[in-house]
């Protein structure tokens, strides 16, 4: 009896969500929206599902990439992340994780070579299944709250209005560059060109 072989994959992509399309266009779905946007780049639909996630392979920059849209809600990402690290016997240092940051303003990307979760639930069930918190993340800005009494989760679960929309189109385009130039130039490179 023969055995397939996992195909190697060079890199995960991660991208965070909630699943669903109450959520669609949501704060807390930007990882979501820059998946799509790397869907139409590399022409690759990420529909099938594995892992709990849909999913998709693609090359970028010569690089085999497994891209992931986790199904599971965003606090439980890490039950879609963790086996597929397994299975293809990729370190953290090669799970790139796109996820929203209402530390940072409407639209900011912050790439980070690994770092805390910084209250983050999708980024700390990563960690915690994975036992390190040493994968690289691209964080988009979300925004906070202007009102200290509004609800954190109905703020992530709101949806960009106005100019914060504008600014959200254009840091999806710009995050999903930053992806590219993560896996064919280099983290560092990335951090100079993006943060």
């Amino acid at each position: 009896m023969f055995f397939r072989k996992p195909s190697g994959m060079d890199w995960i992509v991660v991208f965070l969500g909630n699943p669903g399309p109450k959520y669609n266009e949501t704060r807390h779905n930007i990882g979501f929206m820059t998946a799509d946007v790397i869907s139409k780049s590399t022409g690759t639909r990420i529909n099938r599902l594995r892992f709990k996630a849909y999913t998709a392979h693609c090359t970028m920059g010569g690089k085999k990439v497994f891209l992931m849209k986790p199904q599971t809600f965003m606090n439980l990402s890490g039950q879609a992340v963790q086996p597929a690290a397994a299975f293809y016997k990729i370190p953290p240092e090669r799970i790139l994780v796109v996820s929203d940051d209402v530390s940072l303003p409407v639209g900011k990307l912050r790439i980070r070579a690994q770092g805390s979760a910084g209250g983050h639930n999708g980024l700390k069930d990563i960690a915690s299944r994975l036992g390190s918190e040493e994968f690289p993340r691209i964080k988009i800005g979300v925004g906070a709250p202007e009102h200290p009494d509004h609800e954190m989760a109905d703020w992530v679960l709101s949806s960009f209005k106005g100019q914060d929309e504008k600014n959200i189109e254009s840091a999806v385009l710009r995050a999903a560059e930053a992806v590219e130039t993560i896996i064919s130039a280099g983290i560092n490179t990335a951090m100079n060109m993006y943060n």
